[in-house]
């Protein structure tokens, strides 16, 4: 790695943690970014996940106001977010590699939709009445395993799958969800990055420590900021960013 591509994957970072603070999708700039550089794919997805854990981290510090009232909720929805990383991390573990990229291409697809769709799904969330539990019910629980099987596989657009579930299966401020969101998401990818670290001490996983350092210290900046300044950045242009480094992505994958 050359000081090109070590300031490249710091500033995928920065902007990694702060689109994951305000909306999710933040892997849709680092991992592409890793790619690009020429990391192996499941490398750069181990890699990343590892180093975006202090920014998700961050980030729920910064919404640390809006999680007030939040323990018991997130304590029930976090242990089906730490299941379902685990599953995922096991499934990445065993299938082969050539099934990763095949899977990560229909996963980075899906995620790009969320994003386009994101808006939409707010506005029918906003209007869908009926009586809804604090902590969501047992739907809410297993589609936070769902989510969190998808975010130790891969992960892109996890935190947009959450808050839109939540906000579905809980009435409450949609800065609350968002936090809650951000709390979950550190689970999930703190959970997965315990696994990698501990198959990696036995020989299990590659891993690229010094590009783990660059995520982990741009991420944390980038999820300070994007809880201080994230609101002022439009919708449009930030959602218009991640769909064109998606669509780098899948063409870099599939090259």
């Amino acid at each position: 790695m050359d000081v090109v591509d070590a300031v490249a994957i710091f500033a995928a970072g920065i902007a990694a943690g702060g689109i994951n603070t305000i909306v999710g999708s933040g892997s849709l700039i680092t991992f592409p970014t890793m790619v690009a550089l020429g990391f192996p794919p499941i490398v750069a997805n181990v890699s990343n996940n590892i180093g975006l854990v202090p920014g998700n981290a961050s980030g729920a510090y910064g919404y640390r106001k809006e999680l007030e009232g939040q323990r018991a909720r997130l304590l029930r929805l976090g242990s089906a977010s730490g299941l379902g990383a685990l599953i995922g991390v096991v499934l990445l573990l065993s299938l082969p590699d050539a099934a990763f990229t095949a899977i990560v291409v229909v996963l980075i697809a899906v995620a790009l939709v969320l994003v386009v769709a994101q808006p939409r799904i707010q506005s029918w969330m906003a209007g869908r009445g009926g009586e809804r539990r604090p902590d969501g019910g047992r739907w809410l629980w297993f589609g936070a395993l769902a989510t969190g099987v998808y975010g130790g596989y891969f992960g892109a657009a996890q935190g947009i799958v959450l808050i839109a579930l939540m906000a579905i299966a809980i009435e409450d401020d949609l800065q609350r969800l968002n936090a809650g969101k951000n709390v979950m998401v550190a689970i999930v990818n703190g959970t997965a990055a315990v696994a990698f670290t501990v198959t990696w001490a036995f020989g299990g996983t590659r891993i690229d420590w010094l590009a783990v350092l660059l995520i982990a210290v741009g991420s944390s900046l980038g999820g300070i900021l994007g809880a201080k300044l994230g609101r002022r950045i439009p919708a449009l242009v930030l959602r218009g960013v991640i769909v064109v480094v998606g669509i780098v992505a899948i063409v870099n994958l599939l090259a």
